[in-house]
């Protein structure tokens, strides 16, 4: 199994909900006030039967028009038509804005050979038009044109590629364990997003479910360490793929 970090950058969010590129060397934390600063880091894997998109970002574009995502998957030595699982734990923006792209006036899907694997409540949660952390037309572009594999619960996708409903975050966000040929990755989404948030315990007024999410991360931990699984954390600054270990009550995480 191969695993790459397909990093986008890093960004500022306000009450506004929209995303603006922050480099931390030339831009000043004090200019953005009121605003949250994330990283976004989707993750590729490859494994015997499948390469694989785990969640794909905000969907910016480099200079030349190509999607940040589309560029990463090429300096990893693939094509993103080569894609053929897109596994999303949820459906923020932050998290689907890379799966579409937009062509001629019209939203198409960025990895059109593709399965997209969503939980179905979520799916109408996105599709109801109730919160603007969702943008409806990227679902209705993947609606009309891309293969939509919809779960509920917990179960398997295909052989070694399992998801459980959590519930934390979002009330049908799901994370994902990949098995393959003795190697466990394990991408929790946002219930478990940065290795600093195993590092110490609190409840979460952005999770659907403060309390579940804060249990749950140190849930993945524990079985992480027990179990050597690669840790994918979506909102790394740094260490965005990482090997947790566990000493009584206490977490470190070492890099892949």
């Amino acid at each position: 199994m191969e695993i790459f970090a397909l990093g986008e950058g890093s960004y500022s969010v306000d009450s506004s909900k929209q995303f603006i590129p922050f480099d931390p060397a030339t831009d000043n934390a004090k200019d953005r006030p009121g605003s949250l600063f994330i990283h976004v880091n989707p993750f590729l894997v490859k494994t015997d039967r499948d390469l694989i998109v785990l969640d794909s970002g905000l969907g910016m574009k480099d200079s030349s028009g190509e999607l940040i995502i589309h560029q990463n998957i090429r300096k990893a030595g693939f094509a993103p038509g080569e894609v053929t699982l897109v596994l999303q734990s949820h459906l923020h923006y932050d998290h689907t804005g890379g799966l579409v792209v937009e062509r001629n006036g019209k939203l198409e899907p960025s990895f059109p050979q593709a399965t997209h694997v969503i939980n179905k409540g979520e799916w109408e949660v996105a599709m109801s038009g109730k919160s603007s952390s969702y943008r409806k037309p990227i679902f209705e572009a993947l609606e009309r044109e891309a293969k939509i594999e919809f779960v509920e619960g917990n179960g398997e996708v295909r052989p070694g590629i399992h998801f459980e409903l959590s519930g934390g975050h979002t009330q049908y966000h799901q994370v994902f364990l990949i098995e393959n040929n003795g190697q466990k990755c394990f991408f929790g989404g946002d219930e478990l997003p940065e290795p600093e948030q195993l590092l110490r315990k609190f409840a979460a007024k952005y999770d659907y479910d403060g309390k579940r999410a804060m249990h749950l991360r140190e849930e993945y931990g524990t079985k992480a360490s027990a179990e050597n699984w690669a840790c994918l954390f979506y909102h790394a600054k740094s260490t965005a793929i990482g090997y947790v270990s566990q000493q009584d009550d206490t977490f470190s995480i070492k890099p892949y």
